[in-house]
């Protein structure tokens, strides 16, 4: 029954996105931030009603698992700013892609979640299985990060994007929030398409590490699935709040990667505690502490080296 409440309030939320993105239009700033507002609160009132329902354990593991989610999902916006820059997307149908993105990602997510589900109960091999991921995930982002190749992603030599080109001809020119056309006489996709698909293809990207990431906080599907939906569905909104500010978070994902790997060693901690009943297991109260200190630093040093940079520029300019 929680399920069904859940997914059908998820599906309300979904469907009152796309009716508010049927009509392209450029989002205003006081729009986004009144919808970010509405989507960073919908979670911490889950988590009020959590306490007293189900006990401080649950709510806990639920913010913890949140905040891990919000700050992949960030890096989310990241590449899907990446995406529609490098494909021209007009201003005005970018929420309508965002949105897609979004639908795409929470039902991917929704299967790896299942897929873990079934990998857990299967043995605790799982959260050996899990933690290593991530400490791949975590080592494969900060050499992309030092090496500044994270920066070079050309989304037009994507395999999916080559793929669907060769599949069916691509017209020209946006047409609005219209995927399919017709072209001389034969049907087409619009760029738009094009653009989705090279967002969908991301995602599968993404819920490798996400989904991980958050069973190291909580072994209880249904916590996984909601931190998960909850922290997906203002992606929308908070993109054109966070568009300019996000280029200045430089440590963004060096924080990542810092916080992939200490979730990845917690999960192996935790394997080796079932094997083991003396090597110590993680608690959720310092995984939180860590992930919310780390998050604070990358804002910090970031807005510093920004200052020094101006001060420098001012120097040389002078």
């Amino acid at each position: 029954m929680l399920w069904g409440i859940s997914i059908a309030v998820l599906i309300g939320l979904l469907v009152v996105d796309f009716i508010i993105t049927r009509k392209p239009h450029e989002v205003s700033m006081r729009e986004a931030i009144g919808w970010s507002v509405f989507y960073l609160t919908l979670p911490l009132l889950f988590a009020l009603w959590l306490w007293p329902a189900f006990g401080a354990g649950e709510a806990v593991d639920f913010l913890t698992g949140f905040v891990v989610e919000k700050s992949l999902s960030v890096d989310n916006l990241f590449v899907f700013m990446l995406i529609l820059a490098g494909f021209a997307v007009p201003v005005a149908v970018r929420q309508r892609v965002l949105l897609f993105g979004i639908v795409g990602a929470i039902v991917l997510r929704g299967i790896f979640i299942a897929l873990g589900a079934a990998m857990l109960k299967a043995g605790t091999w799982a959260f050996l299985l899990f933690g290593l991921v991530l400490l791949l995930s975590a080592l494969k982002l900060l050499r992309d990060v030092m090496s500044g190749s994270d920066e070079e992603t050309d989304v037009s030599e994507m395999r999916s994007v080559k793929m669907l080109r060769r599949i069916m001809p691509v017209s020209k020119e946006y047409q609005g929030t219209r995927i399919l056309t017709r072209e001389n006489g034969r049907r087409a996709l619009t760029p738009l398409a094009v653009v989705i698909f090279a967002v969908f293809a991301t995602d599968i990207v993404f819920a490798v590490d996400s989904v991980p990431a958050v069973y190291g906080i909580t072994a209880d599907p249904y916590l996984v699935f909601t931190t998960n939906a909850f922290a997906l569905l203002g992606l929308r909104a908070l993109y054109f709040v966070l568009h300019s500010a996000l280029a200045k978070l430089r440590y963004l994902n060096h924080g990542l990667a810092l916080i992939l790997a200490f979730i990845g060693a917690k999960l192996v901690l935790h394997w080796a505690h079932t094997v083991w009943p003396s090597v110590p297991d993680v608690p959720t109260t310092l995984s939180l502490g860590f992930i919310v200190v780390v998050l604070a630093a990358v804002v910090v040093t970031s807005l510093h080296a920004n200052k020094r940079d101006e001060r420098k520029a001012v120097r040389s300019g002078s």
